[in-house]
């Protein structure tokens, strides 16, 4: 190498790499005659220079912990677009995990002995202890190929990359410790006797996670806010291309405790499943069942007020005559998500406990904020209709009468009054199952608000074209959405 300041990385089936600043490098990779090999970027070049990891495929389950409905695609995996600044490289051949059976992974002398049950049973003990294996190598594959090299090459700051990663650190002791206990546990042939005693001892551990969880929407909206940034999206594509990161990107593994969290619920009702009624250890799983249900939905509690706080510090008030108390005492965010207007254009809405508020998404000292868009709508004075496709008129008569059908399709009125004057909105979902989930939260929204007379509404929706005899017979005729 010529290159000044030179340094050489070393990893299986090649000679060295290098990374020159500011010299020329003249040397030649020699790799398999197989494998295509194109120029590195000097930024974004340790990505491609991790080991893989031996990982196999996540299994996906649930995205959410369990609460009101947010209309985001956070925890879709992303494939970023390709910028005009980044190299394009060849596709890598992606890692996958072995999915393995208890009865695959253990030479069985005893499976005929063993009744279909306890063959089960023996299998969800396993899927949980294989399940803390995978999670432990998914959260010490995102520290080491995404948060280190991040903070070595400058990408992100120190301070920003803690913003992002949360307290992903200290779930890896805590799954570690129980994944020993598991194995403490297994006997010499591979099966396991009980294992509600040691949950029942682990589970509080799982505390931590009201941190981790709490800070996960202002990690996302920081992740999405750096990969602006043509560095730290380079690097993040070059890892999603790489063979270690199995397709995924990195909100997918930052996501990966939140998802392992909600199936703990699921697994120990498996294992307590196949347990018959006379074992010693199902009394154990009962009560840790009820731990483990009992700390999810405080967690849940948790992180719905987290999210709720993180988005009203985010609005933006034109005049203070918007201001609204019940935004400020709403504890919980029903749901949010972008919607669009009969016009085009596009409107971020959230639905608070008591308050639903229409806004703009608009950039602020280099954050994303919400500026209200008219007065919010108190829940209680709040109706709402279900447009059929077709009916809407967009934008005027003449844009109206020639426009496609599709974009007359998924549309949604809310109305209320006020000092006299009538208040409406039509907004648009983006396909008919979003469009359902807004009525739905809409509907079970001023339930809670007023459930006898949405209950009264309610049994008026038997008749869609039938008027609620509880509405103003002076106001915009409204139907309630049937459920």
């Amino acid at each position: 190498c010529m290159g000044q300041n030179y340094k050489f990385f070393f990893y299986p089936q090649a000679s060295c790499r290098c990374l020159c600043s500011p010299g020329v490098c003249v040397c030649d990779l020699q790799e398999p005659s197989s494998k295509r090999v194109k120029p590195l970027s000097r930024v974004t070049s340790l990505a491609s220079l991790i080991p893989p990891v031996k990982a196999a495929p996540l299994k996906r389950i649930g995205q959410t912990l369990q609460r009101s409905i947010s209309f985001r695609s956070d925890c879709r995996p992303e494939i970023m677009a390709p910028r005009p600044w980044a190299k394009q490289i060849a596709p890598a051949i992606t890692k996958r995990r072995d999915s393995k059976l208890w009865s695959e992974t253990f030479d069985l002398g005893l499976g005929h002995m063993l009744s279909s049950t306890e063959i089960k049973r023996q299998e969800a003990i396993f899927e949980l202890s294989q399940g803390e294996q995978d999670l432990i190598e998914d959260l010490k594959l995102a520290k080491k190929a995404y948060r280190d090299p991040m903070l070595k090459l400058s990408i992100m700051t120190e301070h920003e990359l803690n913003q992002i990663f949360g307290t992903l650190d200290s779930l890896i002791p805590l799954h570690e410790d129980l994944l020993s206990r598991l194995r403490e546990a297994r006997k010499p042939d591979g099966s396991t006797d009980h294992v509600g005693h040691i949950l029942v001892d682990w589970l509080p551990c799982l505390e931590t996670y009201n941190s981790y969880c709490s800070n996960q929407v202002a990690a996302k909206a920081l992740l999405d806010h750096k990969k602006q940034d043509h560095r730290v999206h380079d690097f993040l594509q070059r890892c999603l291309e790489s063979p270690f990161s199995r397709k995924l990107d990195l909100w997918s593994f930052l996501d990966i405790p939140r998802s392992r969290l909600v199936k703990y619920p699921l697994l120990l009702r498996e294992i307590l499943k196949h347990t018959p009624n006379d074992h010693p250890d199902r009394q154990h799983l009962h009560h840790a069942m009820n731990m483990i249900q009992s700390i999810v939905a405080d967690i849940n509690t948790q992180t719905g007020e987290s999210e709720c706080r993180y988005y009203k510090e985010r609005l933006l008030y034109v005049e203070s005559g918007q201001r609204d108390l019940l935004i400020d005492s709403s504890r919980i965010l029903s749901c949010h998500g972008e919607l669009k207007n009969n016009r085009g254009a596009k409107l971020h809405v959230f639905l608070f406990q008591d308050v639903l508020v229409v806004t703009r998404a608009v950039t602020q000292n280099e954050q994303l904020c919400y500026q209200l868009h008219r007065q919010p709508i108190p829940v209680r004075d709040l109706e709402w209709e279900d447009l059929q496709d077709g009916e809407m008129r967009l934008g005027g008569s003449i844009r109206g009468a020639f426009s496609n059908s599709e974009r007359t399709k998924n549309f949604f009125r809310v109305a209320f009054r006020s000092g006299g004057q009538l208040q409406t909105h039509c907004f648009q979902a983006s396909d008919a199952f979003n469009k359902q989930q807004w009525l739905n939260c809409i509907r079970q929204a001023k339930e809670a608000v007023n459930p006898q007379t949405a209950a009264r509404c309610s049994d008026c929706s038997a008749d869609a074209s039938a008027e609620c005899p509880q509405m103003d017979p002076t106001d915009l005729t409204l139907t309630p959405v049937k459920t």
